[in-house]
């Protein structure tokens, strides 16, 4: 993965340093290693990211927030790529993942009719609650730890091939 790919879609931490509704975070924000594009952070941020997308709850930029701080990834990326759960990729994602759930606990899967209130779902919660959220569990670890493998590995894959053409340029000067 190259840098200037990532650069280029990310905020510079000057932009955000700059934002006062994120003041209260205070010195935080001026931690480098939220930060830096490496194949260290930009993997741990995957993996991060895409967990926390994974995890049916309200505000799932701020847990990835929270935990990019705690691990010490970058910041931007793993807030980023929560929107992989976006309103349009939400259902698809979460029934995948009650169904998944369903599966390995061994309970039938329901056959429903989503209604958008209360009740139907404090009724439905109980039923749906646990395999959709160890569904969930069960994917992002799954997710997670493949896109933070596959990230590392293309990476390196860069890396390499950079490596070897600088050596067949400086094999070709010499001659």
């Amino acid at each position: 993965m190259p840098k200037e790919f990532i650069k280029k879609w990310l905020p510079t931490p000057e932009k955000i340093r700059a934002n006062k509704a994120l003041g209260f975070l205070g010195d935080v924000l001026h931690e480098p290693n939220l930060w830096h594009i490496n194949r260290h952070a930009v993997s741990k941020a995957f993996l991060v990211g895409i967990f926390c997308s994974f995890i049916p709850m309200p505000f799932q930029m701020v847990l990835a927030a929270f935990v990019a701080v705690w691990i010490n990834c970058n910041l931007p990326l793993s807030v980023a790529l929560v929107w992989i759960s976006n309103p349009v990729t939400m259902p698809p994602i979460f029934y995948f993942n009650y169904l998944v759930g369903a599966y390995i606990l061994g309970t039938p899967r329901m056959h429903f009719n989503f209604e958008l209130s209360l009740s139907w779902v404090t009724e439905k919660l109980y039923e749906v609650g646990l395999p959709l959220y160890f569904g969930s569990l069960v994917c992002g670890i799954f997710f997670a730890v493949l896109s933070y493998a596959v990230v590392e590995y293309l990476w390196r894959r860069k890396i390499r091939r950079d490596w070897l053409h600088r050596q067949e340029k400086r094999a070709i000067r010499n001659k």
